[in-house]
């Protein structure tokens, strides 16, 4: 069985994802195999908020080189939770707008 920390990797910080945080919408790194219920479930058993919507995008890999060896980086699977209205925020993503 998979615990919560199994699920949510780790936050992913891009300038895209600290301007969705005006609007409660947190992104994270997840595992691969996770559906959308069980991620909302991990956020919320986590930080102790309400998630109101889970959408899931599957990042493709690209061509990397490094100077004559080529290669491809890993696909992996990015989510962002939208939390409800009366939630409060998450204290990890406040510090960092």
């Amino acid at each position: 069985m998979k615990t919560a920390h199994d699920i949510i990797i780790a936050p992913v910080i891009t300038e895209a994802s600290i301007a969705n945080m005006h609007d409660k919408k947190y992104t994270f790194r997840v595992a691969d195999d996770a559906n959308k219920i069980e991620i909302a479930k991990a956020v919320e058993e986590i930080f102790q908020v309400k998630v109101e919507k889970v959408t899931t995008i599957t990042m493709k890999s690209k061509p990397r080189r490094v100077r004559y060896v080529a290669g491809k980086t890993s696909e992996w699977k990015k989510a962002i939770v939208k939390l409800t209205a009366d939630s409060k925020t998450i204290p990890f993503f406040d510090s960092l707008m």
